[in-house]
């Protein structure tokens, strides 16, 4: 019994380091198959009007890159423009927070904490030689930098691969079912699979509906790095309900360091806007997807980014939609009959 149990725990040690090994290639795995069910149903639409799959899923691909493309070609410079300048700007606007009356109560009851915090982080800031540093130095900035491009890569590989072959995917997996149940899991799998896609099509569609409504706001108040901050409310966004309220906090913090009475004006702007989105916009836009419970996306995110990084919070939302899914129409179903 012993040497039984001694393996086991050599063989859950061994599996674990190969997970926590392949954590990146799993990710990426996972990130292609929901962007593939998430293009999908545009693949779909263009085979009704009779063009050949493989045609297709290259005129999707095709197209989607190239909008990428024209989004860094004429936004790039100017971003990184903005993203410098906000470097070389983050130590006045730090200290400009520390003199605000609410930090200077809250500085006096800790004890010059958060003041002397504030002030460090303006100085390590102000060294552009510390810079580097933020992401494990020179070296590793273009290790990251290079990980990142080659990680697009796979993914983008892996997209076309699993748009090219879902069908025939889908007919593998049916194999395993027996042939009496094979036409009710068929449909099961292109439920999930058209819920999943128009849930990571809907959650993208609301993120920019969010950046783009802010990047106005932002500009019409004349707030500086407005193009750096749209662009962090982006990626933010993509995560429901915790996203969208923190790139909110982020904005309203940097304008509150630069102008209150602008601070003020975007609080109310990004209140009002997060109840639209939360009672009308999304409702509308993932009324044909399946609906996460709040807690499951709070649980989902925190736990996807703490095992693989903001991708894997991306990706860890979708998967808990598939899940969800998966349980309300085979397993609640058998459990009734019982």
């Amino acid at each position: 019994m012993g040497l039984f149990g001694g393996l086991g725990v050599l063989a859950a040690l061994v599996i674990g380091g190969a997970v926590s090994t392949l954590a990146n290639v799993i990710t990426y795995i996972f990130a292609a198959v929901f962007l593939a069910l998430g293009l999908d149903p545009a693949v779909s639409a263009l085979e009704k009007l009779r063009l050949p799959r493989p045609a297709a899923v290259l005129t999707v691909i095709l197209g989607l890159l190239g909008f990428l493309a024209i989004m860094v070609w004429s936004l790039a410079p100017t971003l990184i423009t903005q993203s410098a300048n906000f470097l070389e700007t983050a130590p006045t606007l730090l200290s400009d927070i520390t003199q605000l009356p609410i930090v200077v109560n809250l500085d006096a009851q800790l004890g010059g904490a958060v003041g002397s915090a504030l002030i460090s982080a303006g100085q390590f800031l102000s060294d552009s030689s510390n810079w580097p540093s933020l992401v494990g130095g020179v070296v590793q900035v273009g290790i990251n930098l290079f990980n990142g491009a080659f990680g697009f890569i796979v993914i983008v590989v892996l997209t076309i691969f699993f748009l090219a072959s879902l069908s025939g995917f889908e007919a593998s997996l049916l194999k395993l079912v027996p042939a009496s149940k094979r036409k009710r899991y068929a449909k099961i799998f292109d439920q999930v699979a058209l819920s999943v896609g128009r849930y990571v099509i809907g959650q993208a569609s609301v993120a920019g509906l969010n950046a783009t409504l802010a990047f106005i706001a932002m500009s019409l108040v004349g707030l500086p790095f407005a193009l750096v901050l749209t662009f962090i409310v982006f990626l933010l966004a993509v995560i429901p309900l915790i996203g969208s309220v923190t790139g909110a906090a982020l904005v309203v913090i940097v304008a509150l360091a630069v102008d209150p009475t602008m601070a003020l004006i975007l609080g109310i702007y990004f209140l009002i806007y997060l109840q639209i989105e939360a009672y009308v916009v999304s409702p509308r836009v993932m009324k044909a997807a399946v609906s996460v419970p709040a807690p499951i996306v709070v649980i989902a995110a925190l736990s996807g980014g703490a095992l693989l990084g903001i991708l894997g919070a991306l990706v860890a939302i979708p998967f808990a939609a598939s899940v969800i899914f998966i349980v309300r129409e085979i397993l609640i179903p058998r459990q009734n009959k019982l």
